[in-house]
């Protein structure tokens, strides 16, 4: 996704809004990672909640990891 994410209309987009709305970021480090969000219980509950970045900027949405993290359930000790 090196030079395809450069290209891909969405990155632009994601780019724009972050701009818009003041982030600044430095501009140091590898720059191609994808990222993501797990939201993961206690003992066998497991993964609640996976976001995997599918192009640059691609946020996950707040709301969902606020329910997943509610449907934690304490571990018994």
């Amino acid at each position: 996704m090196i030079l395809s994410g450069f290209f891909r209309l969405g990155v632009w987009q994601n780019f724009f809004r972050a701009w818009r709305s003041g982030y600044s970021g430095n501009l140091e480090g590898e720059g191609f990672t994808l990222g993501g969000v797990y939201v993961i219980g206690a003992g066998r509950q497991g993964v609640l909640l996976e976001h995997r970045e599918k192009e640059f900027g691609d946020k996950v949405s707040l709301p969902s990891v606020l329910e997943a993290a509610e449907k934690i359930k304490p571990q018994a000790s």
